[in-house]
């Protein structure tokens, strides 16, 4: 391997703890998800507005609770707020089995969102304050290599379940955080609830004053607009372009594939540059190019070309952009800062699938294939200019911006 794994040794035991949930969630919840919007336009014979509409519903009841989900972590301690997150997503989960009536469904996906409400903040909390700082990027790496491999394994599970019956998909996923609440209980240790100080209320006008950190969390959206294509824009680009659907899966499994495989490899090649808002503008504008290629891609291998460039630009962008986060955050409101900071692929998420499909069909229609691709290299060079702009007025983020954000 010849990697430099030294830092393993280091890893405190509950952190690879984390990561093995980590692990699982995702295999989980990726195993549930994709064949959910197939099952409720199949079987149940809904619209994929309708289904639209409940994916969203989960969406938003998770990202935009997570900011009150991240103070309650704070204030009540992380462990609490892991268990209790991870227990209603389990229910939520396994309900999806057996909803026969259309509110059902949005019981379920509520649940499923409150439930990651809950425990996404805290779990991204109890990460950053329990992995030495020295290995933190390391540390976010290995997650998002895990969270690709998981992505890849679970389309193995959901694919063989939903042959038999998605019910059988909906039992597992909802099992799978069953057995984390588990996990969590017995063997996670309990870390102390750093925020004794502040009210919930406190706690949330802190965070909205730090004006630096909301224009970080403003400028990302430009960053989960790009990331969301992956789950429309690329797929239809793909099965257009190549005429099948096996393709599809292809382009998305080689996506997983490669971060893989060069992530561990791109975080080391990257480790003495300390400039991590301008790496992350970088990251980002990786992902843009490779998007704004799509326009002249026109058999599979130039796809798979742009989408390495964009896997790379993931690859860049995505352990920086965990890591910041507890750099602008006091110690006792780590969960408030990344609950808050989830407004970004709330909003920018939701958009980027709202706007990203509609700007594709009209390039369709005034044949301007060009035009949606064009659209994501202008917010990247956006989010890159506007990342470089903020490193250079708060100098090296890292002691600076500490003084900052307390200040």
């Amino acid at each position: 391997m010849g990697m430099k794994w030294e830092w393993w040794r280091e890893t405190p035991f509950s952190v690879k703890l984390l990561l093995s949930t980590s692990f699982m969630m995702n295999m989980g919840f990726y195993a549930l998800i994709p064949y959910l919007t197939l099952y409720l336009t199949g079987s149940i014979g809904w619209t994929l507005a309708m289904a639209g509409i409940v994916l969203s519903v989960r969406q938003f009841s998770q990202q935009g609770l997570a900011f009150l989900g991240g103070v309650i972590a704070d204030a009540f301690g992380y462990k609490g707020a892991m268990f209790l997150g991870l227990g209603v997503r389990a229910v939520g989960f396994a309900m999806f089995a057996f909803c026969t009536e259309t509110w059902h469904f949005f019981v379920a996906a509520i649940l499923s969102g409150l439930g990651g409400a809950l425990f996404e903040p805290a779990c991204s909390a109890a990460y950053a304050i329990i992995t030495p700082e020295a290995i933190r990027k390391e540390v976010f790496s290995l997650r998002n290599v895990l969270g690709n491999i998981a992505v890849v394994g679970s389309q193995i599970v959901g694919t063989a379940l939903s042959a038999i019956d998605f019910t059988y998909i909906s039992l597992f996923a909802g099992a799978v955080f069953g057995v984390n609440t588990i996990v969590i209980f017995f063997f996670f240790p309990p870390i102390r609830a750093t925020n004794t100080r502040h009210s919930i209320w406190e706690s949330m006008s802190t965070v909205v004053k730090d004006k630096l950190f909301v224009r970080y969390t403003f400028i990302l959206m430009g960053y989960y607009y790009l990331n969301m294509q992956v789950f429309l824009t690329i797929p239809l680009f793909v099965e257009n372009v190549t005429h099948s659907k096996v393709n599809v899966g292809i382009v998305l499994s080689a996506l997983s594939l490669f971060v893989i495989l060069f992530q561990m490899k791109v975080t080391q090649l990257l480790e003495g540059y300390p400039q991590r808002l301008t790496l992350i503008g970088i990251g980002t504008l990786f992902m843009s190019v490779g998007l704004f290629l799509f326009t002249f891609a026109d058999s599979l291998w130039l796809i798979l070309l742009d989408v390495f460039l964009f896997a790379l630009g993931t690859m860049i962008a995505v352990p920086n952009l965990v890591d910041v986060v507890p750099r602008f955050a006091p110690k006792d409101l780590v969960g408030a800062y990344y609950g808050f900071n989830g407004y970004s692929i709330a909003i920018g998420g939701s958009f980027g699938q709202v706007a990203g499909g509609w700007v594709y069909d009209v390039g369709l229609r005034l044949q301007t294939p060009w035009l949606p691709w064009t659209i994501c290299l202008v917010i990247g060079f956006w989010v890159a200019w506007m990342l470089h702009r903020m490193e250079q007025q708060t100098g090296q983020i890292g002691n600076d911006l500490k003084k900052i954000a307390r200040s």
